[in-house]
């Protein structure tokens, strides 16, 4: 069955604010403080935020659905957060584009949806012209670092990302799409 990605819409603001608390639980509550999740939700997830970053001319969300016949009646299965220049979660410079988020639902992985927001990521690297694609992914987090790096990402460096209270180590890829 085919899926569908669509752009994200500002009238779509709580969708993104579900599937986001949603998809981060399932793949990090396990391994944090319910404090430190819920100040991280409340935070990373707030309506307003959302609604701030979806209208960034400099940031693009996508959802992907995995049945495009039924994307009208079915939630969306998981999303893609895209940016460039200053809404870079890093000061990266102009030639990069930071794939900041891409979560699927644990009821769809492993179903090449993953696999098909970061195409759709590549293509969009392309369309602006960026010669780079970065990212940050938790250091313990084996099976998203493994992804990337058959995808052709190198470790570049690492940054501290909060949960809570919690300063977690992220590492910093990177792939040349040349």
């Amino acid at each position: 069955m085919p899926h569908l990605i669509t752009p994200v819409t500002d009238s779509q603001v709580k969708e993104l604010q579900e599937i986001s608390r949603t998809t981060f639980s399932e793949t990090f509550d396990r391994y944090n403080t319910a404090e430190n999740m819920r100040a991280h939700l409340d935070s990373a997830y707030h309506l307003d935020k959302l609604r701030t970053e979806i209208n960034n001319p400099e940031s693009q969300f996508f959802f992907i659905y995995a049945d495009a016949d039924a994307a009208d009646a079915e939630p969306p299965a998981g999303y893609l957060k895209l940016n460039t220049g200053a809404a870079q979660s890093e000061p990266m410079g102009d030639e990069r584009l930071e794939l900041e988020r891409i979560y699927i639902r644990a009821s769809h992985k492993r179903q090449g949806l993953g696999k098909a927001l970061y195409d759709l990521t590549e293509r969009c690297a392309r369309e602006k012209n960026k010669r780079y694609i970065w990212l940050g992914v938790w250091e313990h987090n084996t099976p998203a670092k493994n992804f990337y790096s058959s995808l052709g990402f190198r470790e570049i460096g690492d940054h501290i990302f909060p949960v809570g209270d919690d300063p977690q180590r992220d590492i910093l890829m990177e792939k040349d799409t040349r």
